[in-house]
């Protein structure tokens, strides 16, 4: 990566274009060292032309094509979104399997942190109880109950850091026999599961839903509880509609009792040091801008290969943002099965896009082109660069979870909203979320950490915003150093010895599910 006069940043050695560093972007006229003037006003972010550029030739940025010259682009002109034309998709049948060796990297041992351990082994980085609702019918009665839980309930029992309704708009109406329809419930049937929860299952139902509260418990024993003065105390299934309920009041009783149970063997849950090979981090993006792969990602991507080295766990996700990178992607794959697997990934999701009579070149945002990234193809080589260099040890598809230890593509689409969704049931302990544009995005479930990709976002947004990675386009810190910065922060959140900037403010997305099935 080369600097000119800290105004641009080229990244490597092959690319005719550099973005544009400086606050407030670049004046017409301005000139930026070795012959080069910018011949227009170009924004902060945005790409100019560091050679000349005939039509129809490739436009190259971090070593790889990005696009082709729709005109004829002069050097130190703006190469904006309009004169980028979106080349292929690279095909899917011809790609290497396996080809590269892992790197020779030292095992990363004596980091801890202080979780929640359970009895199947996985840890939790705080201790919640999450209450599973089957349908959307159910989710208002449960937000009422979560108010009255947090207010008569939680402050009796101090280990326990929150209560969470985990609603959605699935259980009804919907067509569960489809083949699709595994996603949604897989989903849900694994954020339940997810290690925060303590192994704690708590599910609200309806009564006449498609989606029956026995179907989120799979080999879980189902036990009922009813409005009678034998209720079990060991019930983990209440439905609103049982007939054993006189009225709105006596419901809302019901799932106090319940849930109180539930929360006095949160209770006697308390932190212990563990190795850092229990975390389970997810790493994803959203608001990116041309600085994401420059700055936040790469940070990112070193903080994923310490986590990697000290036998912990990563997924890096989001179809969408992976396709247009997956040549960089295949030579990393553990082995050949791996490798196909990511292969079956992306060609399912080419299909499904197909079938809605859409294309990758739905993705990206108005803003993100706002923030200087002209496609999709820009967009996923910048985004990949969080996987790091380890390989990748496996594939899983939507609502999945996570079965080993290393880096793993968690196949999800790149809504912030969805991906989250997924990689909750996928068992992550802990996210990192990068942004260039800006999001107050939040999990009430797990932690999630917030990186700026520039300097600006970081100050604007200095309250909400965990880590600023603008740093490295000024020259103020290294990749490295803001990857260890990182790795320490993840650390220290987890343990609760410091709280997410979203925790702090008490800024929590809904879960939004993956339902790719027939609506009914």
């Amino acid at each position: 990566m080369s600097a000119f006069e800290g105004k641009i940043i080229k990244v490597h050695p092959d690319d005719n274009v550099a973005i544009v560093v400086e606050a407030g972007g670049l004046a017409e006229g301005q000139a930026l060292g070795e012959g080069l003037v910018a011949t227009g006003r170009i924004p902060q972010g945005h790409k100019l032309a560091l050679t000349d550029i005939a039509v129809d030739e490739p436009i190259v940025r971090y070593g790889e094509v990005i696009g082709n010259a729709v005109v004829a682009i002069a050097r130190g002109e703006h190469v904006d979104e309009a004169r980028v034309r979106l080349p292929r998709a690279p095909a899917l049948g011809d790609l290497p399997l396996a080809t590269r060796p892992a790197p020779d990297a030292e095992p990363l041992e004596g980091y801890t942190f202080e979780g929640f351990r359970n009895p199947d082994g996985s840890v939790g980085t705080r201790n919640v109880l999450g209450i599973t609702t089957s349908v959307q019918c159910v989710a208002g009665t449960v937000d009422y109950v979560v108010g009255r839980i947090k207010r008569e309930l939680l402050p009796r029992y101090p280990n326990v850091d929150d209560v969470v309704g985990l609603n959605h708009s699935y259980g009804c109406g919907v067509a569960i026999n489809a083949p699709a329809a595994i996603v949604p419930i897989r989903t849900l049937k694994n954020i339940a599961l997810n290690p925060n929860f303590g192994n704690e299952v708590m599910v609200i139902g309806l009564g006449c839903e498609k989606l029956q509260p026995s179907t989120l418990l799979d080999d879980r024993p189902v036990r009922i509880y009813e409005n009678t003065e034998a209720a079990d105390p060991d019930a983990n299934v209440l439905s609103l509609q049982d007939e054993s309920f006189q009225g709105f009041g006596e419901m809302v009783e019901g799932i106090m009792a319940m849930a109180e149970r539930h929360l006095e063997r949160l209770n006697r849950r308390r932190r212990e040091t563990c190795p850092a090979s229990d975390l389970v981090v997810g790493m994803q993006c959203g608001g990116s801008d041309a600085f994401s792969g420059v700055t936040a990602n790469p940070a990112v991507g070193f903080a994923t290969d310490l986590i990697v080295r000290a036998g912990g766990s990563v997924m890096f996700s989001e179809v969408t943002e992976v396709r247009d990178a997956i040549h960089l992607l295949m030579p990393r794959a553990i082995d050949e099965e791996v490798g196909r697997a990511l292969i079956e990934q992306m060609a399912w999701y080419d299909d499904y896009l197909s079938q809605g009579q859409a294309d990758r070149s739905a993705n990206p945002s108005p803003g993100n082109k706002k923030g200087g990234l002209s496609n999709v193809v820009e967009k996923a080589l910048g985004s990949v660069i969080k996987s790091g260099n380890s390989p990748i040890v496996d594939v899983i598809g939507p609502g999945e979870r996570l079965r080993r230890k290393g880096l793993t593509f968690a196949a999800t689409p790149a809504s912030d909203f969805i991906c989250g969704t997924l990689q909750l049931a996928a068992g992550m302990n802990l996210q990192v979320f990068t942004t260039g544009r800006g999001t107050p995005y939040g999990l009430a479930m797990v932690p999630v950490l917030k990186v700026s990709t520039n300097s600006q976002l970081g100050r604007r947004w200095h309250d909400i915003i965990d880590l600023d990675a603008g740093r490295i386009a000024t020259g103020d810190a290294s990749i490295e150093e803001v990857g260890w910065e990182l790795f320490h922060l993840i650390l220290d959140v987890a343990s609760g010895r410091q709280q997410a900037a979203a925790d702090r403010l008490g800024i929590h997305n809904d879960l939004v599910l993956f339902n790719p099935a027939p609506v009914t």
